[in-house]
């Protein structure tokens, strides 16, 4: 029997010493591969800190015929920094939605897109743009969504936003110039 063969017995066996034998010998590789897919020194710590939970949890749903020990805890720790990220992204996503909702409501104090007349420029849009610019930056569409409201391939409408927001620039800046002149000339 192998050196091997006999950690895993131990950890079947919930021998304490067992899983800290095998943090020593995999817990520098793994975290490497955690740190690849989280991309943070503190986040890829807490996730390899489950890793070695989950594989002491789950020891006895290692094969040996079907890998390695070490091929199934990289497994484990690719599975768990992919389920962090993911879960990452949706909690700021909703952080971003819940952000968005205060900036675009009229009640909260601060710039107001009416009031700088962003609305009355992206109104002057041809339609195929104002359509998605309205989509996307007043109600919140991702391009995904707005892609499928309006039928089009998402590329179209990362190329007709592109192009909107190019036209909005330009007449945004002929807009606050003329709103310059306009509060600095005194009859």
């Amino acid at each position: 029997m192998s050196s091997q063969d006999i950690l895993i017995e131990r950890l079947k066996q919930r021998d304490a010493n067992a899983l800290n034998a095998l943090y020593d010998a995999y817990s520098g590789a793994l975290y490497g591969v955690v740190l690849r897919i989280v991309r943070t020194p503190e986040l890829a710590e807490q996730v390899l800190q489950d890793v070695f939970l989950k594989a002491w949890r789950n020891i006895e749903h290692y094969d040996p015929a079907k890998g390695r020990l070490f091929t199934w805890l990289v497994n484990i720790a690719r599975n768990a920094a992919i389920d962090t990220v993911r879960s990452a992204q949706y909690r700021q996503q909703q952080k971003t939605d819940a952000l968005d909702a205060l900036v675009h409501n009229p009640g909260i104090q601060g710039i107001n897109p009416e009031h700088i007349g962003v609305r009355e420029l992206v109104a002057q849009l041809e339609e195929k743009h104002r359509v998605l610019i309205e989509l996307l930056y007043f109600q919140g569409y991702t391009q995904e969504e707005a892609a499928e409201a309006v039928g089009i391939p998402l590329g179209t409408v990362k190329t007709r936003v592109r192009q909107a927001l190019r036209e909005l620039r330009r007449a945004f800046g002929e807009h606050v110039s003329a709103l310059l002149l306009l509060t600095l000339w005194v009859p």
